[in-house]
């Protein structure tokens, strides 16, 4: 498959499977899991067929690991704005994880730190390259260092994604360092 149907799949898989499963009649079970064959044929029903290979392949190929696949399921492995429980367990975070972004919410996030906005978790990455990755892609990015170590201290609880995305309700002004 060309780059831009493996990226027009994987956007397709993110907003359905995320964000708006009833756009196309699609059920997500309590933990965001939806039948392979329910999502294939809806998105055949809905004007944008995905064969079972560029399924497979977009799964495979997602330098994010965004999507995962048991059996006759699949789930996007974190993001989500409608309701699921991805049943992650608690995680004893690193010192330090981060978090892209870009300069014009940089004000905000000084008075409110980190919100999950339309998620249900702020998302933080492993290591400064894959926060600065993320920020760019909304523009210049700017990576903001969480001190994810005390904040597991002062009992905030962490949950790690299958594809490694740190998750917590909120991260405090407190508990983070803007670069000068």
């Amino acid at each position: 498959m060309d780059e831009r149907r493996l990226i027009r799949v994987s956007k397709y898989l993110a907003r359905h499977l995320r964000h708006d499963p009833g756009r196309i009649g699609l059920t997500l079970d309590e933990g965001g899991w939806a039948h392979v064959g329910e999502l294939l044929r809806a998105a055949a029903a809905h004007g944008f067929p995905i064969t079972p290979e560029e399924l497979r392949e977009v799964v495979a190929a997602n330098d994010k690991r965004r999507y995962t696949i048991e059996g006759d399921r699949i789930r996007a492995s974190q993001g989500h704005s409608v309701p699921v429980e991805l049943g992650l367990p608690a995680v004893e975070p690193p010192e330090a994880l981060y978090h892209g972004t870009i300069g014009r919410f940089v004000a905000a996030i000084r008075r409110e730190g980190l919100r999950p906005m339309s998620r249900h978790h702020v998302h933080l990455s492993p290591d400064r390259e894959t926060a600065t990755r993320v920020g760019a892609r909304r523009g210049v990015p700017v990576v903001l260092v969480v001190a994810s170590g005390a904040m597991h201290a002062d009992g905030h609880t962490f949950m790690r994604s299958v594809n490694g995305v740190w998750l917590v309700d909120h991260v405090p002004p407190s508990h983070l360092r803007f670069p000068s």
